[in-house]
């Protein structure tokens, strides 16, 4: 062989191993990513899920909650605990004292392990745990996109500046989303989550007592101080529904509430500006297609895909 064509032979196969490099660190989620290397994934998350629901209706919400919130990053760093020498996201002013479910999350990574050993990331368990809670509760079912990776790093300062916070404007809620390439209608869309589960006192004391005669039912107020009082550090973990009517059913009454001005948290309640919301109080479908698909679209905030991150073998520590 020529010098000339074992240089172009070596070209080639640089070249080729390169875009291999390239793809495969830019691979995209795709929803049959484990049907060959873990076809029983999604009825065994499914069983877990199910069983902790079972156990406490809120749970479902709580899974719904932990997937949203590592999601403004979707690479499972929410799942991380602190060390010694290092800090995770769980202690953030977002997430402290407010999320929970880790010890679902655990054991769903228990049995899936146990199935295929070493193949599902924990950032695609928290994707199908979220879809498989609001199925279970009542909600719309999409197919879910994967194919994430484990961050072997987390940023307590991005917690803390990228997740919503309850005491929100319009145009701050508008930004935030707007930063992680989310539209007004995955806003309003996702914002229907809170259709389920429970929010802690310190998260709407500032709303009952301080917004009486701008936005809030007054009758609605005085039944949630009963529970809330004025003072802070004073039952601040003190629950209530973040759906009056339905709790622990995903459905549409969350809008229906933000209209009568019973919008728990005044994120919600500042939603009542945007058309979407009446639109979802009176055509569940629509609310229920829209929700689907923003929530495949937040879920494609960010994510390690290919040779980036890992596969944690414990969802709570780096390998």
């Amino acid at each position: 062989m020529s010098s000339s064509s074992s240089c172009s032979s070596s070209l080639t196969v640089i070249f080729v191993v390169f875009y291999l490099l390239v793809v495969s660190s830019n691979a995209q989620l795709t929803t049959n990513f484990y049907s060959s290397s873990c076809p029983n994934l999604h009825s065994t998350v499914k069983s877990v899920v199910q069983s902790a629901i079972n156990r406490e209706n809120r749970m479902g919400a709580s899974l719904l909650r932990l997937f949203f919130h590592d999601c403004f990053g979707c690479d499972g760093s929410l799942l991380l605990d602190d060390t010694s020498t290092f800090t995770g996201e769980k202690m953030a002013r977002p997430n402290n004292g407010s999320v929970r479910g880790f010890e679902v999350i655990d054991q769903i990574k228990s049995a899936v392990e146990n199935a295929c050993p070493g193949i599902v990331s924990c950032a695609d368990i928290l994707a199908i745990a979220a879809r498989d809670s609001v199925v279970i509760l009542g909600g719309p079912s999409w197919n879910v996109k994967l194919g994430r990776r484990d961050a072997r790093t987390a940023s307590q300062s991005a917690a803390n500046n990228n997740i919503p916070q309850p005491t929100f404007s319009l145009s701050q809620l508008l930004s935030s989303f707007e930063d992680q390439g989310l539209s007004i209608t995955d806003l309003v869309a996702l914002s229907g989550a809170h259709t389920i589960g429970q929010a802690r006192c310190t998260s709407f004391r500032n709303r009952i007592y301080n917004e009486i005669g701008y936005n809030i039912d007054a009758s609605f107020a005085k039944t949630r101080q009963a529970n809330c009082p004025r003072s802070s550090n004073s039952g601040d973990n003190n629950l209530a529904p973040l759906d009056l009517q339905t709790p622990t059913y995903f459905d549409n009454d969350y809008y229906k509430n933000i209209i009568s001005q019973k919008g728990l948290l005044h994120s919600d309640q500042e939603l009542s500006m945007k058309a979407l919301t009446e639109g979802y109080a009176n055509n569940l479908d629509t609310f229920f297609s829209d929700f689907a698909t923003a929530m495949n679209n937040m879920g494609d905030i960010k994510p390690l895909t290919g040779s980036n991150g890992e596969i944690r073998k414990n969802c709570r520590m780096i390998n």
